[in-house]
């Protein structure tokens, strides 16, 4: 109790109300600046992406409900062939303005194999400014009976960073690998 007496006489006198505001005032403002930080660092969704693995996805502009669609050109393949480019369906989660969306999509791998894969995940901007997109995977292949079921989904986790490019630059049909094999020898 002695040292709370103290301590408001401290505060009390004409130096330490100068010093006392100016300490109250420089922790508003921290704490303003804190928590307007995510506002301001808002995660959009829609554009280029490239993940861990150098896979690519390209994601439409949102519609009002949530929906988007895109395009995925995936960099690993199950069976080792050339992957193409595969669509992409999902939907973002609405946010009142506060916090970073998350969203949900499939892409069908119909043009080189038979399997699909659902991701979720939750898009992420850092101190820096840096948009992440955190997700985690569940890839279904088909197998030729109940007894297989067993190892038929995978899981799997990816983090995709923005790509930067030009205004306009979509992805390749195929992956670079694809098109090295089909280009005629020397």
């Amino acid at each position: 109790m002695q040292a709370e007496r103290q301590l408001g006489r401290a505060f009390r006198s004409p130096a330490a109300m100068e010093g006392g505001a100016f300490i109250l005032v420089l922790a508003l403002a921290v704490a303003l600046a804190e928590s307007a930080a995510p506002a301001e660092r808002k995660c959009q969704l829609s554009g280029l992406w490239t993940n861990d693995q150098d896979s690519q996805m390209e994601i439409s502009v949102l519609r009002d409900n949530g929906d988007f669609h895109g395009q995925y050109l995936t960099r690993v393949t199950l069976s080792g062939s050339c992957a193409q480019v595969s669509p992409l369906r999902g939907a973002q989660q609405q946010l009142g303005g506060e916090g970073w969306p998350t969203f949900a999509f499939t892409v069908r791998w119909d043009k080189f194999s038979n399997a699909t894969t659902a991701f979720v995940g939750q898009c992420f901007v850092d101190a820096g400014g840096k948009e992440m997109l955190s997700t985690t995977w569940l890839l279904r292949e088909a197998v030729g009976s109940l007894e297989e079921d067993w190892k038929a989904t995978r899981v799997g986790r990816n983090v995709f960073s923005r790509k930067r490019t030009p205004k306009g630059k979509i992805l390749p049909n195929s992956s670079p690998l694809c098109e090295a094999v089909s280009l005629p020898g020397p």
